[in-house]
């Protein structure tokens, strides 16, 4: 039986959370990487489409693992939390940011927060093929206390009873029931606001929950197979969390370093996420309200510690509130800049925030998240080294190729491409 037609990358720069390895033929049948290997293949079949990359970089697809796919503007309204728009309409939204994020490169996402179970109906549109989008982990609403900091309304919105982007409960045993139901509507990682801080109204001192609550969430998460993940914004907090479980601490604004050394032992999840407020801050600096030069002291003793958790091994994470105001959606790729230029974290421990570490929080570091045989053919070809200048991460033209399990969501390589006639001996040359 003949063997089905091939893709063959040859001379290529593989770049992934092990280092570089140019001269690199790396193969392709169906879904899958079947061969890596240095040097050339024989036995080039003539139906194999063979692309010389010419030192080119052939890089894992990134996973953005805190990701909002219905936030526009957010903050820009005085309206309760997701109930800015029709939910017809954030859905739409919903699926053009995940086609976009997809777009510029990042073939995975874990959702930080939907309301109304977009995110699942998501996941469910796009393996029915009706929009293409990243391999995505469904989030949740957000689930916290009665007033906390996504709980406050303006006075004439009181009255409203939809709950918007909020699973609002009390107790441990409120805390429970809501988690179950989030699971039940197809949340697969569930979101606590654990502090206020970080973008909110309330202060980052104030705590949302007690120990008891996030305990019991945390646990009926864990029993149905769930992750939990908590916006937190204060040691006392972030120490609080780490107590009871938690899989995920998003921003850990007052992280300290007997937490960098309890998030290393236990494997818990960072993301510091904080390109949001760094760019909040500028644009709130000099607007009279008082506080952009607090935000950009807070933003600078975070990216003072990041450079020793990420040298302690914690499992840092790209993501952050892209769609709120001063963040708009489409530029993913710049936190990865920001990161490597105003924390000083090397280039390759941040694209490996953005590709080991993503899809080890998806379950998924067994296929995704690095060049080897057997795993999902999740790559990107880059027109350049992001080693030397990570930045061209950002060029959408500078991604010759996006693909998702084998298949081209963008493909200009045909000028990279060796036809039969020109192909030596059978063989890569």
């Amino acid at each position: 039986m003949p063997s089905l037609p091939r893709l063959i990358f040859r001379a290529a720069n593989v770049l992934d959370a092990d280092g570089t390895r140019p001269g690199s033929t790396v193969v392709v049948e169906e879904r899958r990487i079947t061969v890596v290997q240095q040097g050339p293949i024989l036995d080039v079949g003539p139906l194999d489409r063979l692309i010389d990359l010419g030192g080119r970089t052939l890089m894992p697809g990134m996973v953005s693992s805190h990701f909002h796919a219905t936030y526009h503007e957010l903050g820009s309204r005085p309206t309760p939390f997701g109930l800015e728009e029709p939910p017809a309409l954030q859905a739409v939204r919903a699926a053009n940011n995940l086609e976009k994020l997809l777009r510029c490169g990042f073939t995975g996402a874990v959702s930080a927060g939907a309301p109304f179970a977009i995110d699942a109906a998501m996941k469910l549109a796009i393996a029915e093929g009706l929009f293409p989008g990243p391999r995505l982990m469904a989030g949740s609403n957000d689930v916290s206390t009665t007033g906390h900091a996504g709980d406050k309304s303006f006075p004439w919105y009181w009255e409203v009873q939809a709950m918007g982007a909020i699973n609002r409960c009390d107790g441990p045993a409120e805390f429970r029931r809501a988690v179950r139901q989030e699971i039940k509507q197809g949340a697969e990682i569930i979101k606590m606001f654990v502090t206020g801080g970080h973008g909110t109204v309330a202060p980052s001192e104030q705590i949302e929950m007690t120990r008891d609550e996030l305990s019991a969430g945390i646990e009926a998460a864990h029993q149905r197979g769930a992750l939990v993940r908590g916006h937190i914004a204060n040691r006392e907090a972030i120490h609080l969390a780490l107590d009871v479980g938690i899989d995920v601490i998003d921003h850990g604004d007052g992280l300290d370093d007997t937490a960098i050394e309890r998030m290393a032992e236990s494997g818990t999840f960072l993301v510091p996420s904080q390109l949001f407020p760094k760019r909040f801050a500028e644009m709130m600096d000099g607007s009279g309200l008082g506080f952009g030069a607090s935000m950009a002291r807070d933003i600078e003793r975070a990216l003072d510690i990041l450079p020793k958790a990420n040298d302690a091994g914690v499992k840092l994470l790209c993501g952050d509130d892209y769609g709120a105001l001063g963040l708009p959606h489409g530029h993913y790729a710049d936190e990865l800049e920001f990161y490597a230029k105003e924390a000083g974290i090397p280039p390759l421990d941040v694209i490996t925030w953005a590709t080991r570490n993503g899809a080890e929080l998806m379950g998924r570091s067994h296929e995704m998240g690095s060049i080897r045989s057997g795993n999902l053919a999740d790559m990107l070809v880059v027109d350049g080294d992001p080693l030397a200048d990570i930045s061209i991460l950002q060029d959408e033209a500078r991604l010759l190729a996006i693909m998702k399990g084998g298949a081209f969501v963008k493909d200009e390589l045909a000028p990279l491409e060796i036809p039969e006639r020109d192909r030596v001996s059978g063989a890569v040359q």
